[in-house]
């Protein structure tokens, strides 16, 4: 039996800007998306019949039916006899925690399959799978920084994005980005609206990069800090660390970020602030290349 494997990195919202809220029931996003080094672990074992099996430390906090397994239904539709068999995903990421997570986790699975039968599952039937089942998966299959629109499925390569170091923290109490966005009260879009496309070039420099950053924000960071007070004592934390640059919410949190120029000095900062909230998921990583 031959055993493939894919990481699923997770995806951190360095900005999240929401234009309005669509005809479609959809929101209009603009969100500069980059995928840092932390990640789950999918593999693939051909065999028979469709297995899912899950472990690692966040692996209880899965429940219900997984976009993997949907993942797995959805490209033996399009591909009749496609060859499947026993997933297996070690859960490293926080389970609705901002990241990504059960995205990327389908997104790394889609990869997989491909690899099996290359010819048969194209990347064309990809993207077309992963924009069905969520904004997120087509940016995670990419697994690539981009400025990410629309609901999610526009996507436009990022230039450029200088290597960093990240601090990403966790206060350990899962939001549903349904109800943050369903309690942001977005206004409707008008009906001529038109996202400007935008090609990012960053020219590998950490000052351009957080000059951009620091313009704009995550519009969801407010209504996800209310609903979550915790949120704001985790982005207290972050900002007081030495070098912290950028700090904020990723996606519809609770997971927030800061960025460090030093990828040494973030993982310094992050055993320091470990060391003061040991309740908290404190992780060292980086971004870009």
């Amino acid at each position: 039996m031959s055993v493939l494997t894919e990481p699923a990195r997770a995806k951190l919202n360095l900005t999240l800007l929401v234009h309005g809220r669509r005809a479609d029931g959809y929101h209009e996003l603009e969100s500069l998306v980059a995928f840092a080094d932390l990640a789950d672990e999918v593999s693939l074992e051909s065999g028979d019949a469709p297995i899912l099996d899950v472990s690692g430390p966040f692996a209880e906090a899965i429940d219900g039916e997984n976009l993997m397994e949907r993942v797995s239904l959805a490209a033996a539709a399009h591909v009749p006899g496609l060859q499947t068999g026993r997933i297996g995903l070690e859960k490293h990421l926080p389970v609705a925690a901002g990241l990504g997570g059960g995205s990327a986790d389908a997104a790394a699975c889609l990869r997989l399959l491909m690899r099996m039968e290359p010819h048969r599952l194209t990347n064309n039937i990809a993207e077309t799978i992963a924009n069905a089942l969520g904004s997120d998966i087509l940016a995670c299959l990419k697994s690539e920084a981009a400025l990410m629109q629309g609901r999610g499925e526009q996507l436009t390569p990022v230039s450029g994005l200088p290597r960093a170091g990240v601090v990403v923290v966790n206060p350990g109490a899962p939001l549903s980005a349904a109800e943050i966005y369903g309690e942001l009260g977005a206004d409707d879009l008008e009906k001529d609206f038109a996202p400007e496309i935008v090609r990012l070039d960053f020219d590998r420099s950490f000052e351009a990069l957080a000059e951009y950053l620091e313009t704009r924000g995550n519009h969801l960071q407010a209504t996800a800090a209310k609903r979550l007070p915790v949120i704001a004592e985790v982005l207290k934390g972050l900002e007081d660390l030495e070098g912290a640059r950028c700090v904020r919410l990723s996606g519809s949190g609770p997971t927030c970020f800061a960025l460090f120029e030093d990828e040494a000095q973030a993982a310094a900062q992050a055993e320091t602030l470990a060391q003061h909230h040991p309740d908290w998921w404190v992780r060292a990583t980086a971004i870009g290349g």
